[in-house]
């Protein structure tokens, strides 16, 4: 079995509604020096060893990111090392 970590954030100059919101929230709340707040995804996939990295990648592109408006970035995980 493969196992993979995909991050998928908003891209650069992309509007980020939920994090413009969480930034603003944690301002109020008395947090300082915050510049910047972007909030994005993280999916675990396990798969069969037979499917490769780029059909993952393929995966990604095709439906768990918008391509248009977001970036992915893909790692498999080597070994028995348990995904927090």
């Amino acid at each position: 079995m493969k196992r993979y970590q995909i991050h998928i954030t908003g891209k650069q100059g992309i509007f980020d509604p939920a994090g413009a919101a969480s930034k603003n929230a944690l301002l109020t709340l008395g947090y300082e020096g915050l510049e910047d707040l972007r909030i994005g995804k993280f999916i675990e996939l396990s798969c069969a060893d037979d499917v490769s990295p780029a059909q993952v990648e393929e995966m990604c592109a095709k439906l768990l990111a918008n391509p248009v408006i977001e970036d992915f970035r893909i790692e498999e995980i080597v070994g028995n090392t348990e995904v927090a």
